[in-house]
């Protein structure tokens, strides 16, 4: 007798990272972005911005307006460690890349146990993120 096999489905994700694409795009006020924030809200996901974006989007003068907002809005900002940037170090040098902004972006989402990277540069967050099954990479 042949055993049925049940699929189960990954559970859904707790936890939501902005990327500065991601950032300036809710700044813009992309429709797709707001979409996704407001649906990772809506199920009670947590959302967060590793500081390492504010440092990226923010350059302190009038035009950061809109960007704070953002920031304000989602509430959490992440700090890197030395922990965080070991792990973003071993990330680049597994890649062979040189964004150390982007693997900084993903080392927080493995300290933080995974979750969705949203972002506007998905390929190169992916390349990085390769042979960590628990970070989802997302295009804005």
């Amino acid at each position: 007798m042949a055993r049925s096999r049940r699929r189960t489905q990954a559970p859904p994700p707790q936890r939501l990272i902005l990327d500065s694409g991601a950032v300036i795009a809710l700044s813009r006020n992309d429709l797709r972005a707001r979409a996704t924030l407001a649906a990772a809200r809506e199920a009670g996901v947590e959302v967060s911005i590793p500081s390492v974006v504010v440092a990226e989007t923010v350059r302190g003068s009038a035009k950061d307006a809109k960007v704070n907002r953002v920031i304000k809005s989602v509430g959490e900002v992440t700090a890197a460690d030395e922990r965080t940037g070991r792990g973003a170090g071993a990330l680049l040098g597994a890649a062979r890349s040189t964004s150390a902004v982007d693997a900084l972006v993903v080392a927080s989402a493995i300290e933080l146990g995974g979750g969705v990277v949203l972002t506007g540069d998905p390929d190169d967050l992916e390349l990085l993120a390769g042979g960590h099954p628990e970070v989802v990479i997302r295009a804005v």
